[in-house]
């Protein structure tokens, strides 16, 4: 089994590689009125009139911007991928709005999952009802780490008195914090995909798993994939796993480790793509 790990890791990895290298086109940035200030976005939309369906992406603590890019390529990658499929895709960037960088280390945050990033969340769809080239209908969330946090809060049955209508298609969350959530009786309005590693020691995969559990019978249709032997990050392409401690990267947590996990990375990405097809 190590053998067949050992031949197949590379090989996904030069795939993964070969992906990334596709060419894209660079994003249009967007500026998305949100109470008395303005949300910057960063949006991918294939070529045409449209209407297309929209995914609304979530960065993580990390933040959207690259050093000298505005999307950084962990989220440029998934980018392609949704236009592959005829999406749009619309990033907001809850930090560099504010003019803040990375959170993941911050002592003291200025931006909540459960109440900035929800307002963002809630402001991208409202500009979006209003453009012509998106499928109102079809406007979905997609989010990674405190980004789909945030979208477990966007998506509770008790924020729907706030929203725009018509509701969100669907939810996907990849290994958010469930900790909070959980303890208070979570459910959803919109049907919610939750993609988790077993070994994520960053988030919580028990805490997801209760939350999700708990949930059944008064929510919308919520599952979750817990991945064998993944990591924080096991989505990402082309990183190997690694401890984190030590670390003076500021866009990554302080403790757990991070990395791809090929074979989760690849059954996530066909699972997106179906969960946004229902």
């Amino acid at each position: 089994m190590r053998l067949l790990s050992a031949i197949i890791f590379p090989a996904l990895f030069a795939v993964a590689f070969a992906a990334d290298a596709a060419p894209l086109a660079a994003p249009h940035q967007v500026d998305i009125p949100s109470g008395h200030s303005i949300l910057h976005a960063q949006l991918y939309k294939p070529e045409g009139q449209g209407p297309f369906p929209v995914v609304i992406a979530l960065h993580g603590c990390g933040g959207l911007a690259g050093r000298s890019e505005p999307v950084q390529p962990r989220y440029r990658d998934w980018a392609e991928q949704l236009i592959r499929d005829g999406h749009a895709v619309l990033l907001p960037d809850s930090y560099g709005s504010r003019e803040l960088g990375p959170q993941c280390r911050a002592n003291e945050h200025k931006v909540h999952a459960r109440r900035e990033r929800v307002e963002d969340i809630m402001a991208s769809r409202q500009w979006l009802v209003e453009q012509p080239w998106a499928a109102h209908d079809r406007i979905s969330l997609l989010g990674w780490a405190n980004g789909a946090s945030a979208l477990l809060w966007a998506v509770r049955p008790q924020l729907s008195s706030h929203s725009v209508e018509p509701d969100f298609r669907s939810a996907i969350a990849f290994y958010p914090d469930c900790r909070i959530s959980a303890g208070l009786g979570w459910s959803a309005r919109v049907p919610t995909l939750l993609l988790i590693g077993a070994k994520d020691d960053v988030s919580s995969p028990p805490a997801c798993r209760q939350m999700i559990d708990g949930a059944h019978g008064r929510s919308a249709l919520a599952r979750i994939v817990v991945y064998p032997g993944a990591y924080h990050d096991f989505d990402r392409a082309n990183l190997p796993p690694h401890a984190i401690a030590g670390s003076a990267d500021a866009t990554v947590p302080e403790h757990g480790y991070l990395g791809t996990d090929p074979e989760a990375r690849a059954d996530s990405q066909k699972r997106v793509a179906e969960w946004l097809a229902r």
